[in-house]
């Protein structure tokens, strides 16, 4: 006697897709006043600014902005300008990071400063952050440039806080999510919450709408943090192991490290501090991750986080634009599978 096998239907990977078609009206609005400020007499500036914003970027914080309007039913265009500025301000802090931390690649391809150096890197960058406030200014609400420029300065005190926190290896788990808190999550949180901002919604809507960002921010750089040791180069558009060889406290160093014996915490702390960096000695470095499930754990906290972000929005009536964004969640953590 036999019997077919019916396999169990696979379950459908999250996908940026509704999110995409959901702003895809908006973002073509968005994209227009960012090429039109982008613009300057001076060829280089262009030339360089284009090299990073035409290279392949999802565009997230800026769909966050365009999402939160429709989640909102907001129907006016005052959002554009200010969803372009959001991008400027994030484009502008990519520029200055790979200066710092002397990065070869960006989005899978040579990074602004490998191919046009490092001061007109950094100065493209201050020009963006400049074209993102002139923005904000022309919107005119001063509650909008509060929540921006706040955000762009919490921005650059969790780079020093990162910058800081690097080689040291006996950084907390507590001190590594505030970090990522302010140099990732802030953004996230400030571009969903002045879409209901611009809508005038209620002080309820507006705090769902910037914990929605905040929690989906904290889990979009975990994930990113364990991407570097779990996939090659190709998936992450930069050198696998980059935050290995540089030194960065990420959390599945810091859980690897806190779960080793004596033996592999010599390694890490000779590892962190630059005296292990070679590929066998990355390969080391995975092994003990995948012993102690550091990058496995790692995922599960960003699961954490994404299913608080979930429930952040669960206040607005369910539809598109709520299941776009739940979506969009999903799909942050289970980059890199």
């Amino acid at each position: 006697m036999s019997a077919d096998i019916v396999p169990l239907p696979r379950k459908p990977q999250p996908s940026l897709d509704p999110m995409l078609a959901l702003t895809a009206p908006g973002m073509n609005a968005v994209n227009a006043v960012i090429l039109e400020r982008m613009q300057s007499e001076i060829p280089l500036i262009p030339r360089l600014a284009g090299h990073l914003i035409s290279g392949g970027g999802k565009r997230l914080r800026p769909m966050l902005t365009l999402a939160g309007a429709a989640l909102v039913g907001y129907e006016g265009t005052r959002h554009h300008k200010l969803a372009a500025a959001v991008e400027f301000i994030h484009t502008a802090t990519l520029l200055h990071d790979d200066v710092v931390d002397g990065s070869e690649l960006r989005r899978g391809k040579a990074a602004a400063n490998i191919i046009f150096g490092n001061p007109a890197t950094v100065l493209v960058g201050d020009f963006l952050f400049s074209r993102a406030f002139e923005l904000m200014t022309e919107d005119g609400s001063l509650k909008v440039l509060r929540i921006l420029s706040h955000a762009s300065a919490v921005i650059a005190e969790g780079e020093v806080s990162q910058l800081t926190a690097q080689r040291q290896i006996e950084t907390s788990e507590e001190r590594y999510l505030s970090i990522i808190g302010a140099k990732t999550a802030a953004l996230f949180a400030a571009a969903s919450q002045i879409s209901a901002v611009v809508a005038e919604c209620s002080d309820e809507q507006e705090r769902a709408l910037e914990d929605y960002g905040r929690n989906l921010g904290v889990a979009f750089q975990l994930v990113d943090d364990a991407i570097d040791y779990d996939s090659d180069a190709a998936e992450m558009g930069k050198d696998r192991g980059d935050d290995f060889r540089e030194g960065k406290m990420t959390l599945p160093v810091i859980l690897a490290y806190a779960r080793g014996s004596e033996d592999e915490r010599r390694f890490w702390k000779d590892a962190i501090m630059g005296h292990r960096s070679s590929d066998a000695d990355l390969a080391h470095a995975i092994e003990l991750m995948d012993r102690h499930h550091a990058v496995a754990d790692t995922r599960e906290r960003a699961r954490h986080f994404a299913q608080r972000a979930v429930d952040a929005i669960s206040i607005f009536p369910d539809g598109k634009a709520r299941q776009a964004m739940a979506e969009a969640a999903q799909f942050a953590v289970a980059r890199g599978y």
